[in-house]
């Protein structure tokens, strides 16, 4: 008898957890992306960057722009070749929103540039 209600605990213990998928109660989680399309979305926010520039945006709004390619060129995961690439790209983005925070939009836009041409550079290794 006491095997016999051991094994129904279990047997209704496992049921229970087999019921729930994780997948169905999970929260929404991260979007995620082929590496060229993140590497095309990291050259429209470029893109973006200097064009408010050369409209005269203010110093916070053009550091948040790169700051948003930034964050997606974290997310280009392809090979240890692009990485090492990548982590180039995005040494120049963090320049350049240090350089927009302090005023310095030439510099900014300089480093833009860098970044874009490293960017361009990782489609060929895809």
């Amino acid at each position: 008898m006491k095997i016999l209600k051991s094994a129904v605990i279990a047997f209704s213990l496992a049921a229970a957890m087999g019921s729930f998928s994780t997948a169905a109660v999970a929260e929404a989680g991260r979007t995620s992306y082929k590496p060229l399309d993140n590497i095309n979305m990291v050259l429209e926010r470029i893109t973006t960057a200097e064009t408010a520039i050369n409209n005269g945006a203010e110093d916070a709004e053009v550091a948040a722009l790169i700051k948003k390619a930034a964050d997606i060129s974290e997310e280009i995961n392809a090979n240890d070749k692009v990485a090492r690439d990548n982590s180039k790209v995005r040494q120049h983005l963090k320049a350049a929103i240090s350089s927009a925070k302090a005023a310095n939009l030439q510099e900014s836009k300089e480093h833009l540039a860098k970044a874009r041409a490293g960017t361009e550079a990782l489609k060929k290794l895809l």
